[in-house]
């Protein structure tokens, strides 16, 4: 089996996390510290605060930019929960504005009408590990005077107009999550040039505390792990060869594939560095077999492949009962037919061959 999807260790992590397990300092400490400052400086930015996981991170930013009940942010609608969940968790509703049909980003034509005297902030998901097209997006919240929050989860190495993803907002959330593009095993990062918005960021992730037992907010226990610190320092040194890889692979598989009619491989948009977090093929009606067809022969063709996301996430049994607002037509459009081919560093030329062969396979098959 060629996984969809595989952490890269190697000699250089386990020597970091034998390293914290001898120095007997496992919670919080200066490994956390280092890769904060370590993971800010990558991308120009003043502050990093690492947390617990990306959902952490995303929940943490839109509380220390002061999400509250009763605001409304404005989300895609085709990506993970935790976009949507995080903006409940602050008591605010997600608002939802429909995606690009060949980016699969919020469609930023559509983010001025969607917004009420309600809207507090925009969370761009920079999906798949391609940049939503930040310009207009970051013109029409400055417009309103309201945050552009990052959620950069899937786009670690991803560029936007010759600036990285993390850079592009007033604030940013990473995930570094086993299948993303660099790992700590769980953990996230925040990163922003605002000093305010770090140090609220800080007081929350770790129960309030202002100095050791002196709470002065509610806050939760985010914190990350030494260990987790200490892998995301060896493997935040190796992101850009394997973002390199990444997009080596999926020029092979594009090349390949873009003959065969029904079958969409993903796009780059103008200026930009897709990251390739995954490779996200979209099926169309030409294609003699239907999206889940090609994901059980692929499969048992020892080929890992997945679809995508399954539904627009206001179709989420734990959300379809909140009477959210908005309704996308295109994302409703092109989810059934989305799925995955595996892109990761540990795909070989061996392997692109496997994978386009039994692509074409499936092609042939009517």
């Amino acid at each position: 089996m060629i996984p969809i999807a595989r952490p890269i260790l190697g000699e250089d992590e386990f020597a970091a996390v034998k390293e914290v397990l001898a120095s007997g300092m496992l919670a919080q400490g200066p490994k956390v510290k280092a890769f904060e400052d370590a993971f800010a400086a990558d991308l120009g930015r003043k502050h990093g605060i690492a947390v617990a996981n990306g959902t952490a991170a995303l929940h943490i930013a839109l509380l220390a930019h002061g999400i509250t009940q009763g605001q409304e942010v404005l989300i895609p609608p085709l990506t993970f929960f935790a976009t949507a969940s995080t903006v409940l968790f602050c008591g605010a509703k997600p608002v939802f504005v429909d995606i690009d049909r060949a980016s699969y980003n919020m469609d930023p034509a559509k983010v001025v009408g969607a917004m009420t005297r309600k809207t507090a902030a925009i969370v761009p998901v920079h999906l798949y590990g391609q940049t939503a097209e930040m310009d207009p997006i970051l013109e029409a919240a400055a417009e309103r005077g309201i945050p552009v929050i990052e959620d950069a989860a899937q786009a670690a190495g991803a560029e936007y107009h010759g600036k990285r993803a993390g850079k592009l907002g007033a604030t940013a959330c990473f995930s570094f999550y086993p299948t993303k593009n660099m790992t700590t095993g769980e953990g996230g990062m925040i990163v922003t040039d605002d000093a305010d918005v770090a140090a609220k960021s800080r007081l929350l992730r770790s129960h309030g505390e202002a100095s050791k037992y002196q709470h002065v907010a509610l806050g939760y226990n985010y914190r990350m792990t030494e260990i987790a610190a200490a892998i995301g320092l060896v493997q935040l040194r190796k992101l850009d060869g394997w973002v390199k890889q990444r997009r080596a692979n999926a020029r092979a598989l594009t090349k390949a594939l873009d003959g065969i009619e029904g079958l969409v491989p993903p796009s780059e948009g103008n200026w930009m560095v897709h990251a390739y977090y995954q490779y996200v093929v979209r099926r169309e009606d030409a294609f003699p077999r239907s999206r889940d067809e090609i994901v059980q022969d692929l499969t048992e063709d020892g080929i890992g492949c997945r679809p995508s996301y399954p539904m627009p996430l206001y179709k989420q049994k734990a959300l379809r009962d909140l009477k959210l607002r908005g309704r996308c037509p295109v994302a409703e459009a092109v989810i059934p037919g989305l799925f995955e081919l595996p892109v990761h560093p540990g795909v070989g030329p061996a392997d692109i061959e496997r994978i386009v062969a039994a692509v074409e396979d499936v092609a042939r098959l009517d």
